[in-house]
């Protein structure tokens, strides 16, 4: 990078910004597979889980105590100025310990529903880890796992009874 660059004052390439919305987009649909197929509480996301969740505890108890409100997020106390503050420290934790731990990722604000554009939310790849691994721990994600198995179910028991006529 140049040594006169000055992020705040460069111009957004709209390519560029595609592509990390492709990226973003990708992620998120890994991740709902994922937890479509794998029981959420089993499920472990980088070498880190354990002290990213421990972590996050200690740097956001009243999370961790009140845990709708890692179910349900609330995207303004997300960006305000205390919480940005809260979450740049976080963040910064896990510069040299995650690859693109500040990479932009979607999250969704209601963990019992799918991505959409109403319950999605960008955050940063820590943000999502932490949150993500709360919510898998807290069994939050298992209604994602378990209607997709009772899907696969009734796909399996229509396509037997159709074999069978």
């Amino acid at each position: 990078m140049p040594k006169k660059f000055q992020a705040e004052n460069a111009e957004n390439l709209a390519e560029i910004e595609k592509q990390f919305a492709v990226k973003a987009v990708e992620q998120a649909q890994t991740y709902w597979n994922l937890i479509e197929a794998i029981p959420p509480n089993t499920l472990k996301l980088t070498r880190l889980d354990d002290e990213i969740h421990e972590h996050f505890g200690t740097e956001f108890p009243e999370l961790m105590a009140n845990p709708e409100k890692i179910k349900r997020l609330d995207e303004d106390w997300l960006k305000d100025p205390e919480g940005k503050e809260r979450w740049r420290k976080f963040i910064a934790s896990y510069e040299k310990k995650v690859e693109d731990y500040n990479f932009g990722c979607l999250i969704r604000t209601n963990a019992a529903d799918e991505y959409s554009q109403t319950n999605s939310i960008f955050v940063t790849r820590m943000q999502f880890y932490a949150i993500e691994i709360a919510r898998n721990r807290l069994g939050f994600n298992d209604i994602i796992y378990e209607k997709a198995q009772a899907e696969k179910a009734k796909a399996a028991a229509e396509k037997a009874k159709k074999g069978k006529n």
